[in-house]
C-alpha cells in the first residue's frame, strides 16, 4: 500500500511540475522585462538625485564661500583703516594677503587705478579698461560706506586666469579694497556635475549602457563607455527613444537587439540599454533554477509523505518513548498525546498530569514573593534544559508587555539572549544596576556556573534617582544650571585628552560687562535674571562644540572643541556672541538691556596641553579686552609671539 501511494503521488507531482514550467515560460520574459524596467528606472532616479545634490552642493558652496570671501575683504579694509603706517608696497601687501589667507590683495584709488597690490604686475591697471574689472567702479560711485561687490569666478583682466574677486569700499578714504581667490573648490564641485563623473559612480552590468541625449537636438551628451563610439544605431536616435519611456526594443551597435528605456529630465533624456540576448540568458537560467527547485520540492514531499505513512502504521509506544525522552531533557512543554487505544490515552494523561505539577512550582514561588510584599523577581536558566523558570513579577520589573514576556517564556534561547544583552551595559559606576527606561532602574544579581545561571531582580529606581540628583547638585551651579568650575575643568581635560590630532580647541574666559551696575540699580533679583538669561543662551548652543560653566559671580568660562581650524573656531565664537546679543532683558517697565560680555580665548592643537595654562592665558586675553574695547573677544598672544 505504501509503494502504491508513493507511485501515484510521483505521477501527479511530475505532471504538475511540467504544467508549472509551461506557465512559467510564458510569463517569465515579461517579468524580466518589468524587472529590468524597474532597475533602469532606479538607476536614472539615482542619476537625477546625484545631479540635484551636486547642483545644490555647488550652490551652497558658492554661497558660503561668497560670505567668507566678503568677510576677508572687509577685514582687509579694516586693517587699512586702523593701520595707517602700512606702506602698501608689494611685499607688505603680500604679507597682509598671507595673513588674510587670500591669493591677491589690491587697493584701487578714487580714479579707478590699482595703486597698490600684492602682485606687482597689476599696479597701474585701469579698472575701466576691461569688462571683468569695470563693475568694481560702481563701489566708487556708491554713497554707501558698506558698498561691496562679490564677482563670480571668471578670467581676470591681467592674465586671463580663472579668479574670483571681492571688493569693498575703503574706510576713511575714497577707494576700493579688492581681494582675489583661486576658485579651486568651485571648479572641483563643477567637475563632479559632469555626465562622465556621474557615470563613473554607477557601475554597469555586462552589456549594459547608460547614456544621456539632448532632448532638442538628439546629440549624445554622455555615455558610460565614453563618447568615442559611433551613435548611429537606432537605440540612440531621438525619435526612437521617445517611444521607449515604458521600455522597448531597438536596434543597437553591431545589429544586436537592445532593450531600451529612457526618461526625461529637464532638457535631456536619461537612457539605459541592455542586449536582448542577456535577458534570454536570464530567462533560461530562471527556468532551470525553477525546475531544480520543483524537483527538490517533489523529492522532499515524496520523502515527507513516505515518512508520514510510515509513522501512521508504527506502534504508538515509540512516540511515547520519544516524548518521555524530551521531557527528561528538560522540555516540560512537551504534551504526550497518543491515540489508538485506551491504554495509550490513559498513560498520556498520567504523564501530562505529572509534568503539569512540576511546571506549577514557579507559580507557588511567585505567590510567596507576592505575599512578602517585596518588589522582587527570580529566574533560572540551565544550558542543558530546554526550559526556564521565572517568577510572575519578572515582566513587570523589566517593563515588558505581556506579549513580550510570553515570547521570552516560550523561547529559552531568546530569554538567554535577552538577559545577556541586558546585563552587558550597567550604568556608569555600578556593576549590577541597569537602566530599563528613562526613569526606571533595576539591580540584577546573578550567580553563574557551567550549567547556567540563577538571578534575582529588584527595583532600585528611587535610590538611583536620589544618587543622580546628588551628583547633579555637586556638578551644576544652582542658579544658572551650568557646570560648576571644578567639574568643567575635569570635563575639558577629558575632551582635550581625547581630541583628534587634526582638530583644535580653545578655552574662553568670559566676564559680563557692567553687571555690578545692573545689580546696584535694579536689585539682585534682576541681576540673577540677567545671569540666568545669559546662561540659557549659552546652554542653547550645540554640545557638539560648546562646553560651558559658571566660574563665580558674573564670570563664566567656555570650551570650544572639535574645531577644524582657527577660522572654524572664530566662526563658533561669532555664533556664541550673536546668540546672547540677540537677548533683550526687561529691567523695568520702560528699560530693557542687551547682554554685553567680554571674553578672551587661548587655543591649542596639543593633546598634552594643560587646562589650567589655557585658562590662565584666556584670562590674560580677557583682562586685555576689559581694559580696552569691552563687549568683544580677543585671542591670547604671548610675549614671545609679539
Amino acid at each position: 500500500m505504501q509503494k502504491t501511494f508513493i507511485k501515484y503521488t510521483f505521477i501527479i507531482m511530475t505532471s504538475a511540475i511540467m504544467l508549472i514550467l509551461v506557465i512559467n515560460f510564458l510569463f517569465t520574459l515579461n517579468m524580466l522585462e518589468n524587472r529590468q524596467f524597474d532597475t533602469f528606472y532606479a538607476k536614472t532616479e539615482q542619476m537625477i538625485h546625484t545631479l540635484q545634490n551636486n547642483e545644490e552642493e555647488l550652490h551652497l558652496l558658492n554661497q558660503n564661500l561668497d560670505e567668507d570671501y566678503l568677510t576677508r575683504a572687509r577685514a582687509a579694509a579694516y586693517v587699512f583703516e586702523r593701520q595707517k603706517e602700512v606702506s602698501m608696497n608689494v611685499s607688505e601687501m603680500q604679507y597682509l594677503a598671507d595673513l588674510l589667507n587670500v591669493d591677491e590683495l589690491h587697493i584701487i584709488d578714487e580714479t579707478g587705478f590699482i595703486v597698490s597690490s600684492s602682485v606687482s604686475e597689476y599696479i597701474g591697471i585701469d579698472m575701466d579698461n576691461h569688462p571683468q574689472t569695470r563693475p568694481f567702479l560702481a563701489i566708487l560711485e556708491s554713497r554707501d560706506e558698506d558698498a561691496y561687490l562679490v564677482q563670480d569666478a571668471q578670467p581676470n583682466a591681467a592674465e586671463g586666469r580663472i579668479m574670483q574677486y571681492v571688493g569693498v569700499a575703503r574706510k576713511g578714504a575714497k577707494g576700493v579694497v579688492q581681494v582675489g581667490f583661486k576658485p579651486t573648490r568651485q571648479l572641483d564641485a563643477q567637475s563632479r556635475n559632469t555626465y562622465d563623473y556621474i557615470f563613473s559612480r554607477f557601475p554597469t552590468d555586462i552589456g549594459e549602457e547608460l547614456y544621456v541625449v539632448d532632448a532638442a537636438s538628439g546629440t549624445v551628451l554622455g555615455h558610460s563607455d565614453g563618447l568615442h563610439n559611433d551613435f548611429d544605431a537606432d537605440c540612440y536616435q531621438l525619435s526612437s527613444l521617445l517611444t521607449c519611456k515604458t521600455g522597448g526594443y531597438k536596434e543597437g551597435r553591431d545589429g544586436q537587439n537592445m532593450y531600451v528605456f529612457c526618461r526625461a529630465y529637464e532638457d535631456v533624456l536619461l537612457c539605459a540599454a541592455l542586449p536582448q540576448s542577456i535577458l534570454i540568458q536570464r530567462l533560461w537560467r530562471n527556468l532551470l533554477a525553477t525546475l531544480s527547485y520543483l524537483l527538490f520540492i517533489e523529492a522532499a514531499v515524496i520523502l515527507l509523505l513516505n515518512y508520514l505513512v510510515r509513522q501512521k502504521v508504527t506502534s504508538g509506544i515509540h512516540h511515547i518513548i520519544d516524548n518521555l525522552s524530551a521531557i527528561t531533557n528538560g522540555n516540560l512543554d512537551t504534551a504526550v498525546c497518543v491515540g489508538g487505544n485506551r491504554e495509550f490515552e490513559e498513560l498520556s494523561r498520567g504523564i501530562n498530569t505529572m509534568v503539569k505539577s512540576i511546571t506549577h512550582l514557579t507559580d507557588r514561588i511567585s505567590a510567596i514573593i507576592e505575599i512578602s510584599g517585596i518588589s522582587l523577581a527570580a529566574f533560572e536558566y540551565e544550558n542543558s534544559l530546554n526550559r526556564i523558570f521565572v517568577t510572575s513579577g519578572f515582566g513587570g520589573l523589566l517593563d515588558l508587555s505581556e506579549k513580550q514576556t510570553t515570547a521570552l517564556y516560550k523561547s529559552p534561547a531568546q530569554f538567554d539572549r535577552y538577559i545577556n544583552e541586558l546585563t552587558q551595559t550597567p550604568i556608569r559606576g555600578e556593576e549590577d544596576i541597569f537602566q530599563i527606561s528613562e526613569e526606571k532602574y533595576v539591580r540584577i544579581h546573578m550567580t553563574r556556573s557551567s550549567e547556567g545561571y540563577l538571578g534575582i531582580i529588584s527595583d532600585v529606581t528611587k535610590d538611583v534617582l536620589q544618587k543622580k540628583q546628588m551628583q547633579y547638585e555637586n556638578t551644576h551651579d544652582p542658579l544658572t544650571k551650568l557646570y560648576k568650575f571644578d567639574y568643567f575643568k575635569q570635563q575639558a581635560a577629558e575632551i582635550l585628552q581625547k581630541m583628534p590630532a587634526d582638530k583644535i580647541c580653545a578655552l574662553v574666559m568670559i566676564d559680563l560687562d557692567n553687571f555690578k551696575s545692573i545689580n546696584d540699580t535694579y536689585g539682585h533679583d534682576m541681576g540673577d535674571e540677567y545671569l540666568r538669561t545669559f546662561a540659557a543662551s549659552m546652554a542653547s548652543l550645540s554640545p557638539e562644540h560648546f562646553l560651558f560653566a559658571r566660574r563665580s559671580g558674573d564670570e563664566f568660562c567656555m570650551m570650544l572643541h572639535d574645531c577644524e581650524s582657527k577660522e572654524d573656531l572664530i566662526r563658533y565664537l561669532d555664533v556664541f556672541y550673536e546668540t546672547f546679543q540677540a537677548e533683550e532683558i526687561p529691567l523695568s517697565q520702560t528699560d530693557t538691556i542687551t547682554i554685553s560680555a567680554s571674553s578672551g580665548f587661548a587655543w591649542t592643537n596639543d593633546q598634552t596641553a594643560q587646562i589650567t595654562d589655557l585658562l590662565a592665558h584666556a584670562d590674560e586675553a580677557l583682562y586685555h579686552v576689559k581694559k580696552t574695547i569691552k563687549g568683544r573677544y580677543a585671542e591670547f598672544v604671548s610675549e614671545t609671539a609679539l
